[in-house]
């Protein structure tokens, strides 16, 4: 997956949880995004999923544990598949930590 991609979907993803919290603090008109916080609460629970079953990819991340979990929260397999990938990469070139 290319960076502009990733970086897009991640945008997407922060789009529809903006969209959530405009629609249940009551700054978007009634009857319009209707089904951002449902939406939003499946992507929150998908997400919360990959971090329990991929969580030692979530742990490659070089900053703190607690943002890696965060963006993993945010954007899931977004976050952590790039670094599972950069990880094997690394390994197949002989390359140590």
């Amino acid at each position: 997956m290319t960076l502009a991609i990733n970086y897009c979907l991640r945008a997407l993803c922060l789009l529809v949880y903006a969209m959530a919290l405009g629609q249940l603090v009551g700054l978007v008109p009634a009857g319009t995004f209707d089904r951002a916080p449902t939406l939003a609460l499946v992507l929150l629970a998908l997400h919360a999923g990959e971090l329990l079953l991929f969580f030692k990819n979530v742990r490659l991340y070089p900053g703190p544990l607690a943002m890696s979990v965060v963006l993993t929260l945010l954007f899931g397999l977004l976050h952590w598949k790039p670094l599972a990938a950069q990880h094997a990469e690394k390994g197949q070139t002989g390359e140590h930590e």
